[in-house]
């Protein structure tokens, strides 16, 4: 399995929105950049995505899972999505401060690529980020 890291405007979309939608989870809709819908196109079911707030609050907050792969976004046919479901939320956030002040999170994309959407995690950087969380909690 894979691992992602999925971007959001909390105030447009939260974790807390995501854990609401329950079992059945949201579709990830609206994303507009190739290289992102690549990496749309590449997930699997049950794969993990961290989900990360941009804007003010720019931090990692929980853990989704992808329950249905790659299939045309309703809001656009043209572009992709994925649905996921709100697995577990983090015991602490860990901000983009925290990731780009460690080493061993150097190359993650993002630090490298801080606008891309939808991103891939190694099994190292997410091994990381959950130490730094303290671990993760039921939603």
């Amino acid at each position: 399995m894979a691992s992602w890291l999925v971007k959001s405007e909390p105030d447009e979309f939260s974790f807390a929105d995501q854990v609401a939608r329950g079992a059945g989870g949201e579709p990830w809709t609206g994303v507009r950049n190739h290289q992102a819908r690549n990496f749309l196109r590449a997930m699997q079911v049950g794969d993990q995505a961290f989900f990360y707030h941009t804007g003010g609050e720019r931090q990692i907050v929980g853990v989704a899972r992808v329950i249905r792969a790659a299939w045309p976004d309703p809001t656009d046919p043209a572009w992709d999505c994925v649905t996921l479901v709100a697995e577990a939320a983090l015991r602490q956030p860990v901000t983009l401060a925290a990731i780009k002040a460690d080493p061993a999170l150097a190359d993650m994309a993002l630090v490298r690529q801080a606008r891309l959407s939808v991103q891939p995690v190694t099994q190292l950087q997410w091994t990381r980020v959950l130490a730094l969380a303290g671990g993760t909690a039921p939603v």
